[in-house]
């Protein structure tokens, strides 16, 4: 079976060299050594390897903003980053990038280089300094979330077209001619709004559509 393949990106020679150095003492062919981001991309275009370690922070263009453009050039190839910030933003802009990984970059030579098998193998590795932050955001966005759907009921895009037309003063029969549907069908997708929103009256509920800012003004 042959070493999976990784090109090591970094501006700091005596850490690339130590980085390459440790990685192919554990099985991986390094296939190229870069000092910048813009040289990561023609590279990985080159020689398509299994992973590209990426330093985040380098001269020119950040290691953040290449990601995508590395995974377009190669698309089997994996990317992990690596980094001196514990910055949340970062983070999150390397999970959207669609990085593999995500690490400190003081991590132990032993453990980066079983993070990088992790990720050639399938997985995703962040550095558990970072997985703290991460489950953190990932918590605050869920308990809003969770807020947001207490406070504002699910409707349809029927239910939301139906409520603009009567926000427009249309009667059900009229509604019914400009969607193709019957009479009898618009009340009851009306009847099933006001149970929805918990209300009484086509009039609360175009006033709850107007405060939750699901209408259009006309």
């Amino acid at each position: 079976m042959k070493n999976p393949t990784v090109i090591v990106v970094d501006d700091a020679p005596i850490f690339q060299a130590g980085l390459a150095a440790a990685l192919r003492g554990e099985g991986f062919d390094v296939v190229a050594i870069a000092s910048d981001a813009l040289t990561a991309i023609s590279e990985a275009r080159r020689h398509r390897p299994a992973l590209v370690v990426l330093d985040v922070l380098m001269p020119g263009i950040s290691g953040l903003d290449v990601v995508d453009k590395i995974t377009d050039a190669s698309p089997e190839t994996k990317v992990v980053l690596l980094t001196s910030s514990d910055s949340e933003e970062d983070l999150l802009t390397a999970i959207k990038a669609g990085a593999s990984g995500y690490i400190i970059k003081d991590t132990p030579f032993p453990k980066l280089v079983a993070a990088m098998h992790e990720v050639v193998k399938g997985g995703a590795v962040v550095s558990p300094k970072l997985a703290v932050r991460l489950f953190d955001v990932v918590a605050h966005l869920l308990r809003n979330r969770d807020l947001n759907a207490t406070r504002r009921p699910s409707l349809t895009g029927r239910e939301v077209e139906i409520l603009q037309w009567i926000a427009d003063g249309r009667t059900s029969r009229e509604i019914g001619e400009q969607l193709y549907i019957s009479e009898n069908t618009v009340k009851n997708h009306v009847r099933n709004i006001l149970d929805k929103l918990g209300m009484q009256s086509r009039h609360e509920a175009v006033r709850y559509a107007e405060h939750a800012g699901l209408l259009n003004r006309r």
